[in-house]
């Protein structure tokens, strides 16, 4: 653990609520989640509108998540720059220039840069919260806040697709773009009411010091390479089982309306254990959270292949539903917890990246063994890596609670 005087976690926990910078803090997830939600289901159906085939029409999907992972390091930039609040005002707005790219635009290739767009407003989004809660919220509380924050962001993302087919159904898909522009713009008009973080003082006696991103890179690389490693394999499990269910379901010859059924349920359990989750952490520990979340879901993901029928099968993606929904905010608490006063953003940016990283890799690697060996073999791959990110916590997560 970093000690106490490189922690970022500075704020003053003696008159401290959450309740109190809900709106400023939680509200611009929850709308950039509403926002991005409406239009997710509609991006390869709009793509195929324009012309393109199956295949091109799911990479348009890719490209969101791709453009997320390439932006991390250059958004820690404009974190770095414009401030918390300046990032996430930035990030609306980008994010709405982009959408309105996609609903304006008959070609392809353009339609799939707007794309690309949306991911790198996810990164600078998802850099600039993070780094405000872990400044803005004392440690005592630090992991329901950021559980909270990860949790309103799924909610948004629960409710968006169901506004949009509202809108659809009426006005077409083009539609969803809309609520997906009035999503993203009231998160950026919602965070104009953040208030600016002052830069954290050095100690007394000592002149400030320049940190750059190889600085950070150089001086935390331990970190990065031992629980950062770790942190990519929970998110390469978490990610994967967005692909497992899906194609699980479809092996087994279920129609669509009941994987998705089994799929929504799975989620809905999430939802409901983000704030839990993050009371557990702050009173007990992060490793209380981070071994039962993987050890869980390795478990789950090792049984899916053995379910032969819908109530089975909806059995083990329930417990993959819970282990995830104790593991909210993990990441970015634990990221919180090693990153630096100074420089903080830079640092959030190479863990955001790491994460990213497994994100993009997890469901690649489950596609290639289906495709490469078995779909069996690829959903217990899967559960492996599980099991092997609980061992790699256990070795690095600290035991206690950090103390301010």
């Amino acid at each position: 653990m970093p000690s106490t005087d490189d922690t970022a976690g500075y704020a003053d926990s003696s008159a401290f609520s959450l309740r109190r910078i809900a709106l400023p803090a939680f509200g611009p997830s929850l709308m950039f989640g509403i926002g991005e939600g409406a239009i997710l289901p509609m991006i390869p159906l709009m793509a195929r509108e324009l012309g393109a085939s199956i295949a091109l029409a799911a990479l348009m999907v890719t490209l969101l998540g791709l453009g997320s992972l390439l932006n991390n390091i250059p958004a820690s930039f404009i974190t770095m720059r414009w401030g918390e609040r300046g990032a996430i005002i930035a990030a609306g707005f980008w994010s709405a220039a982009a959408m309105l790219l996609c609903l304006l635009t008959r070609r392809l290739e353009l339609f799939g840069l707007g794309c690309f767009m949306v991911g790198m407003s996810q990164s600078v989004y998802n850099i600039a919260r993070q780094s405000y809660l872990t400044a803005a919220v004392p440690i005592g509380y630090r992991a329901r806040a950021l559980s909270t924050l990860g949790g309103v962001m799924r909610i948004g993302l629960f409710v968006g697709p169901f506004l949009a087919a509202t809108v659809v159904h009426a006005y077409g898909m083009a539609a969803a773009f809309w609520v997906g522009i009035a999503g993203v713009v009231g998160a950026a008009l919602i965070g104009m009411r953040v208030p600016d973080l002052p830069e954290p003082a050095p100690p007394a006696g000592q002149a400030p010091v320049p940190t750059g991103w190889r600085t950070i890179l150089r001086e935390h690389r331990r970190v990065f390479l031992t629980l950062g490693l770790a942190v990519l394999l929970v998110s390469a499990v978490r990610a994967s089982r967005q692909a497992v269910l899906p194609l699980w379901a479809d092996h087994l010859l279920l129609a669509p309306a009941a994987a998705s059924l089994i799929y929504g349920l799975a989620g809905g359990i999430e939802m409901l254990l983000f704030y839990p989750a993050g009371k557990i952490m702050d009173a007990r520990g992060r490793r209380w959270v981070a071994l039962p979340s993987m050890l869980i879901m390795g478990a789950a993901l090792a049984l899916v292949p053995f379910t032969t029928g819908f109530t089975s099968l909806l059995i083990a993606a329930m417990a993959i539903g819970f282990a995830n929904g104790i593991g909210s905010g993990l990441i970015m608490t634990l990221g919180a917890d090693h990153a630096p006063r100074h420089g903080r953003a830079y640092f959030l940016g190479v863990w955001r990246f790491m994460a990213d990283l497994g994100s993009t890799a997890g469901p690649a690697l489950v596609a290639l063994l289906a495709a490469a060996v078995s779909l069996p073999l690829g959903v217990g791959a899967t559960g492996a890596i599980a099991f092997t990110a609980a061992a790699l916590m256990a070795r690095w997560v600290p035991a206690r609670t950090p103390q301010a």
